[in-house]
């Protein structure tokens, strides 16, 4: 297979952008930064589409299987003879598909952005900083062995930090951007003992083997680590459990979501990027690549499926309340991540049970285009009013008629309205939810409901409710390059579910075959409707309703409008128990104990010295005393001894 060699430039010339405008770019190549970026990313699409079509439509699949290719691998670290890191190219359906979504959004983010970030001063920076993002991204989605990941999903986590603060002269920046780092690394550390845990068991950080040897469920290997219990619970439980903590802080999973809001910080392109179709899904994306090891451990998967589920219903009330549309999106990412891992949940591996796993990666690929159009509409809408407050906006649909049709397609992609693309996505998802497990059928229904609801009300509160004021409507939708990815994007959601796409990625490889079946399809599309219908009455036009129905949920809009007092609940953990009971005291123990210890051996050598600095005064006449003085007390001594 060395004809698939050439994948290693498709994140290598994002990475060769990044150093180029990095070192040159303010300074040389202002100008053309934009242009630079968008020529890499768009080469690099390019042979990624090459590389889906020949994965998926000429040499991928083996006997009606698609297989599992090492494009590339270098030995970079020998441990012992069994365990080393290596640094490679993994290519199967879930990686060829991700390389697609992940250069293909990255392009449309960068040529909106050429229109979008005009003018600004640090335009090259940011540039630099998209090119850094999508080559952690692609490295992550392309690694051949969990310590390779774990490298690029760290570094997808600085790049992240640098978009998100891009405006660092802003301080709501610099804190949001502070906080999506730290709460990452937290989970991220869950992430690396898991990693820890498997590997030693497993004696190797290879996928291949690492799945292999754990999935055996008659090998020593799955044997030792599914029988060793801590707290309860088998080893493999914990590992699984540990990893899954590092995807659940990358995806803004419950309760590692908190920093996803605040990251609407960051230039509204760059929210479309990271936090609608790539960096969010990461963790999606782990849990599916290890998801044959998942599916052995029952209590790893019930994790997957509660803590998935929670997240989404918990973020779907929240984004009902939400005025900020960016924040609005972002509770709507959460909720729709939170969908992809419940689906994962439910699944099993391999044949018919596997409709989960199938549907949560098509719901992946789906949700990437119609959520990073919602971004997108968003920021030419806030390019033209200047703020993020819906408040600020309504009656805009006559002034900005190409934002105002792809905007509607995505929000009906979303709330799973056929024919356009989350309807065929959403309905996979359901029907193994509803194959599975009741409550989380229901559950899932209801917030889909919701999800029409919120959408629409964020749609109706933009383009209608009330006649456009917009002091300087000159500009309209911006330029060309901010109106082609809205039009690109709009048609991928409007389209991209009659893809075949349980002919190309499954849980076994294997082709699943899938149908609508209408009878099923009627509730989840009857909550859809109620959800537009109810956001039509209170919102097409402006009136006092909205507040009413507000008012009647008394404490409970209250609490959800301030997002359940999450945050509340981690400053005050960490101000008035970590800082006070743990913070405080170690503080005093160090500037008391160990400085002052530090300061008391200082004093003493201090005195010590002052007592004896007499002796090297530097006069001649006092060194022949001292001299004449221990030759005297020597020739004692030599006596005393002689006697």
């Amino acid at each position: 297979m060395n004809h698939y060699s050439y994948i290693a430039l498709i994140p290598l010339l994002p990475l060769a952008t990044f150093v180029i405008l990095g070192l040159f770019g303010r300074k040389y190549l202002k100008t053309f930064s934009g242009t630079i970026g968008v020529a890499s990313l768009l080469i690099s699409t390019l042979l990624s589409l090459q590389v889906a079509y020949n994965y998926f439509l000429v040499d991928g699949k083996v006997n009606g299987v698609y297989q599992q290719i090492i494009a590339l691998k270098y030995t970079w670290l020998q441990f012992s003879p069994n365990v080393s890191i290596d640094l490679g190219i993994i290519l199967d359906p879930i990686s060829v598909m991700m390389l697609v979504v992940v250069s293909f959004v990255s392009l449309m983010v960068h040529i909106f952005s050429l229109g979008y970030m005009k003018g600004e001063e640090r335009f090259a920076t940011y540039y630099s900083f998209l090119s850094l993002f999508t080559f952690s991204m692609l490295g992550l989605v392309i690694s051949t062995n969990i310590f390779q990941i774990y490298m690029f999903w760290e570094l997808v986590g600085v790049s992240s930090f640098l978009l998100i603060g891009y405006y660092f002269e802003k301080p709501s920046a610099v804190a949001a951007s502070k906080k999506a780092f730290i709460v990452t690394r937290f989970a991220d550390l869950g992430f690396l003992i898991g990693i820890l845990i498997l590997s030693f068991h497993a004696q190797t950080l290879d996928f291949e083997t690492l799945i292999a040897r754990l999935t055996d469920t008659h090998s020593t290997y799955f044997t030792a680590i599914s029988t060793a219990t801590f707290l309860g619970a088998s080893v493999l439980t914990w590992g699984l459990a540990l990893v899954f903590i590092g995807g659940a802080g990358k995806s803004a999973m419950f309760p590692f979501h908190i920093w996803l809001p605040d990251a609407m910080e960051g230039p509204t392109p760059v929210s479309a990027l990271i936090h609608a179709a790539t960096m969010v899904v990461a963790g999606v994306y782990l849990v599916a690549r290890l998801f044959p090891i998942f599916s052995v451990d029952e209590f790893a998967l019930q994790i997957v499926t509660y803590v998935g589920l929670v997240s989404a219903f918990i973020a779907a009330i929240i984004a009902c309340t939400q005025t900020d549309i960016k924040r609005v999106l972002a509770y709507s990412t959460m909720s729709q991540i939170g969908y992809m891992m419940f689906a994962l949940g439910v699944a099993k591996q391999g044949g018919e049970e596997g409709l989960g796993y199938m549907g949560s990666m098509f719901h992946l690929f789906t949700h990437a285009f119609f959520k990073s159009l919602l971004f997108l509409g968003a920021g030419a809408v806030i390019h033209l009013v200047h703020s993020n407050d819906m408040k600020d906006m309504g009656g805009l649909r006559k002034l900005m008629p190409i934002t105002h049709l792809s905007f509607l397609i995505a929000c009906l992609a979303i709330a799973g309205i056929p024919p356009f693309a989350g309807f065929f996505s959403k309905e996979e998802i359901l029907l193994a939810a509803f194959n599975a497990n009741k409550l989380v059928y229901g559950v899932a229904l209801f917030t889909s409901g919701l999800t029409a609801f919120y959408m629409f009300r964020l749609y109706y509160s933009i383009f209608w409710s009330k006649e456009a004021h917009v002091h300087d409507a000159h500009h309209g939708e911006g330029t060309w390059s901010m109106k082609l990815p809205l039009i690109i994007l709009g048609i991928m959601a409007a389209v991209a579910g009659f893809i075949p796409f349980s002919h190309f990625v499954t849980s076994d490889g294997a082709a699943l075959e899938t149908h609508i079946d209408y009878v099923f399809s009627a509730a989840p599309v009857l909550f859809g409707v109620i959800g537009i219908l109810l956001a039509a009455v209170l919102y097409k036009k402006q009136n006092a309703k909205p507040e009413a129905v507000a008012a009647s949920f008394g404490g409970f809009y209250k609490s959800a409008y301030k997002k359940f007092y999450i945050d509340e609940v981690y400053l005050f953990v960490t101000k008035k128990i970590i800082f006070n009971l743990i913070g405080r005291p170690a503080a005093w123990f160090d500037k008391n104990i160990v400085d002052g210890f530090m300061n008391l051996l200082a004093t003493v050598t201090a005195k010590i010295s002052g007592l004896i600095k007499g002796m090297q005064s530097g006069k001649v006449q006092n060194y022949t005393l001292y001299f004449f003085g221990g030759i005297v007390a020597l020739a004692m001594l030599f006596i005393y001894v002689w006697k």
